[in-house]
């Protein structure tokens, strides 16, 4: 039997399991795939495993994994539940804690409440990067905000940048008439990212406010995407669009991310248990 916690930030849920004390999963994509199927399986975006750490200097190590199976280097929503797991679980000590990801080391503030519990979490994710090679795209020349694309015989205009994993962000009048379904997939797999992309579009409220949908990379549209709002604040802080501190709706709930006089982006954002399990494996 295999303990595991299904946990939820706004809506972009995932299946988490400790590896700590040595728990060694064979064929982890499928498991992901089996796992996340919403009708056969426990149902969510994908499967978080945290383990410790290999750098010899964080405290924690996450692995994400995909529903269709890929390994992604990192997940905004689902690191802030890491940080809740391990304050809920009593496995660190400090409310300050280090994460090794794919995308380097992310440190995380627990924040609690009176009562001492953890419902927000606040991550350092980080400098933006617009190193083409380390996005990556395949246009090896010096970066520019702009990267027009046809989509369906429509040309759009994208900012492209990493949070750690590749996003490709574009402004809209209306969410509500967008056809992500349509254009998300078009432009997540487009033979411009070799490694697929995540897909930001974003509508503008203020300049301290927008409204973000999110087509995922392995996923589909999600309620919610941590790094997916990163880098929708970074792409309209490079066009002029808002100020340094930025609310984003996103159809699961509101992020509060800045971008920071150090260049770091914050982001701040809930963290959910939705219930603990066993599966038989």
């Amino acid at each position: 039997m295999l303990n595991f916690t299904k946990m939820t930030g706004l809506g972009n849920d995932y299946i988490y399991i400790d590896c700590t004390n040595g728990k060694n999963l064979k064929n982890i994509p499928e498991m992901a795939k089996e796992l996340s199927d919403r009708h056969f399986g426990i149902g969510a975006d994908g499967l978080i495993l945290i383990d410790k750490a290999d750098d010899g200097k964080s405290d924690f190590k996450m692995r994400i994994f995909n529903s269709d199976g890929s390994e992604a280097e990192m997940c905004g929503n689902g690191i802030r539940c890491v940080g809740k797991f391990i304050h809920d679980n009593k496995m660190a000590d400090s409310d300050k804690i280090s994460i090794e990801t794919l995308a380097g080391v992310k440190k995380l503030k627990i924040l609690e409440d009176e009562y001492g519990n953890c419902n927000e979490v606040i991550v350092d994710m980080g400098e933006p990067i617009f190193h083409d090679k380390n996005i990556p795209y395949q246009v090896y020349e010096p970066f520019t905000k702009d990267l027009d694309l046809n989509i369906e015989g429509e040309k759009m205009r994208f900012t492209v940048l990493s949070m750690g994993n590749p996003h490709a962000v574009t402004f809209v009048e209306d969410l509500d008439d967008l056809q992500i379904e349509m254009c998300g997939p078009v432009v997540e797999n487009n033979p411009i990212f070799p490694n697929r992309t995540n897909v930001e579009f974003v509508e503008i409220i203020d300049k301290n406010n927008i409204k973000v949908r999110v087509w995922e990379r392995g996923v589909g549209e999600t309620f919610a995407c941590g790094t997916g709002a990163c880098a929708a604040v970074v792409a309209c802080g490079l066009n002029g669009y808002t100020d340094e501190n930025v609310t984003v709706k996103l159809p699961g709930g509101k992020l509060k991310v800045e971008w920071g006089k150090d260049n770091h982006i914050y982001m701040q954002g809930p963290a959910t248990t939705v219930y603990e399990g066993e599966l038989n494996l």
